[in-house]
């Protein structure tokens, strides 16, 4: 096994043989355990830790490495290096820290596809994915919805699940998987060839750590048993880690997510609500927040109010996607989480805006 077998490209060996000393040796971040790393260079794994000079000038988080990342490192003992730069990223993917105002934590870097697996007896909810789509897009990445554990539905319940994406408008790509009879895998192997890198992400027990070891072809991961009170499966990846496959692809698992915070990321809203962002331009007035304005064309033609309350932020009502998206969830979900959801967001948010989305939500 060579470097390009991990991913690297044409343009970015060139741009090492042009920007990397000769004395520094390039590898890719294969796993992150708090501020420690595993380096693979195609030949030997290293546990590695940053220069700290890197460490000093580093302005938040994301200037840190993050598995798939490339870098440059110094081999300093057998197994042991340094690593002194992160090499250009061709993708970050990224959400807003859990309880970490304004933090952004990386996901994955360098990600060619991203697997949104949503298990499709508990786990599927438009309102989710829609958050999973913005992230992917704004990072230039193609999203691929996962629907797994077909064979705990019926073929209607399928349908249904399919029928909603469809009247929601969510024309993304999806793949039917069954862990347990492998139906599926084929089609997820198909857009993982060789020299691609994909990621899969998604709340925690929907089998992402289980459909990475069908591709494998081995238990590399830990998988957690269904639970019989909840049906789901039970939490077990706690970090990310890259794998590579016999095809040559490239895979990251990473651990499951409660929250997807929204990031900073106008283009990713515009494609993921794309067209309420053209309804958006017949509106009366240009800062039309598509909330309770006259002469919005958002809420005369689709009467869909709470949609607008999605969309607010990106229009400058509040400067947090994340926040209105949460909201969004508590007002359409119905469900014993709305009344907690409700008090954690409502100190963010004004309570002007609010009033505003619980009363176009009819609450």
């Amino acid at each position: 096994m060579n470097i390009t077998d991990l991913g690297m490209t044409e343009e970015l060996a060139a741009w090492c043989r042009e920007q990397v000393p000769a004395e520094f040796t390039v590898g890719r971040v294969t796993e992150e355990h708090r501020e420690r790393y595993v380096v693979f260079d195609g030949a030997t794994e290293y546990d590695a830790e940053v220069t700290g000079n890197l460490r000093f000038t580093a302005a938040s988080r994301s200037d840190f490495p993050a598995v798939g990342d490339w870098v440059s490192m110094t081999v300093y003992d057998s197994g042991q290096a340094l690593i002194h730069g992160i090499l250009p990223r061709k993708s970050v993917l990224a959400r807003l820290a859990v309880g970490k105002t304004g933090e952004i934590q990386i996901i994955a870097a360098n990600i060619d596809v991203a697997f949104i697996i949503q298990a499709i007896n508990n786990n599927f909810s438009v309102n989710r994915l829609e958050r999973y789509l913005a992230i992917c897009y704004a990072a230039g990445i193609e999203p691929i919805l996962v629907l797994s554990k077909t064979d705990l539905v019926t073929g209607e319940e399928i349908r249904a699940a399919l029928h909603e994406l469809e009247t929601r408008g969510r024309h993304v790509k999806h793949i039917l998987l069954s862990n347990t009879t492998r139906d599926g895998i084929e089609g997820v192997l198909g857009y993982i060839p060789k020299g691609k890198t994909c990621c899969v992400m998604g709340s925690s027990g929907v089998g992402k750590s289980t459909l990475i070891n069908n591709l494998l072809h081995s238990d590399r991961l830990k998988t957690g048993e269904i639970s019989h009170s909840t049906n789901k499966g039970r939490h077990v990846t706690e970090h990310r880690e890259l794998f590579i496959l016999d095809n040559g692809g490239v895979v990251i698992d990473t651990p499951g997510m409660k929250e997807v915070g929204i990031t900073d990321i106008e283009e990713g809203v515009k494609a993921t609500f794309g067209d309420i962002v053209e309804l958006g331009k017949k509106c009366r007035f240009p800062d039309c927040v598509h909330i309770s304005e006259a002469g919005c064309a958002v809420l005369f033609l689709t009467g869909l109010s709470a949609v607008g309350c999605v969309l607010a932020t990106y229009n400058g009502a509040n400067n947090n996607d994340y926040k209105v998206f949460m909201v969004k969830d508590a007002i359409m979900s119905h469900n014993t989480e709305y009344t907690r959801k409700i008090e954690e967001i409502f100190g963010a948010v004004s309570p002007e805006v609010m009033t505003l989305i619980l009363e176009t939500a009819g609450k």
